[in-house]
């Protein structure tokens, strides 16, 4: 399927083609200083293609250039949190209305608990 589509942009393939490398480099890279050469390298591939849909996070690499490459120290993300945030901007949503705080945290507890102690597996 995505043959047919690259076939037609050509852009969108090369661009594909990057966006899979960096995914490579997060996934592979084992220290930090091997990982600064294999996003330097992939940087130049960037700006040699001509392709400008990197723009942004060329710039947000460069200016977060030492915290993005501490991943590599100890290979840790914040997906967790992140997750947890989103969840909880959610649930606030949906309990528009709830001035019952009590309420509040017992549908956060059932959204983070209800699964597992319902049925007895995780979502």
């Amino acid at each position: 399927m995505l043959d047919r589509l690259f076939a037609l942009s050509p852009t969108l393939h090369q661009a594909y083609r990057l966006r899979e490398q960096l995914t490579h480099i997060f996934d592979t890279a084992s220290t930090k200083n091997e990982a600064e050469r294999q996003l330097q390298h992939w940087q130049d591939h960037v700006h040699a293609s001509g392709l400008n849909c990197f723009d942004t996070f060329l710039s947000t690499l460069d200016r977060f250039w030492n915290e993005i490459t501490n991943y590599f120290l100890d290979f840790q993300t914040s997906g967790f949190v992140e997750g947890l945030n989103n969840k909880l901007k959610l649930l606030k949503r949906r309990c528009y209305g709830i001035f019952n705080l009590s309420h509040l945290f017992q549908r956060v507890f059932l959204d983070l608990e209800g699964y597992h102690i319902f049925t007895g597996c995780s979502p």
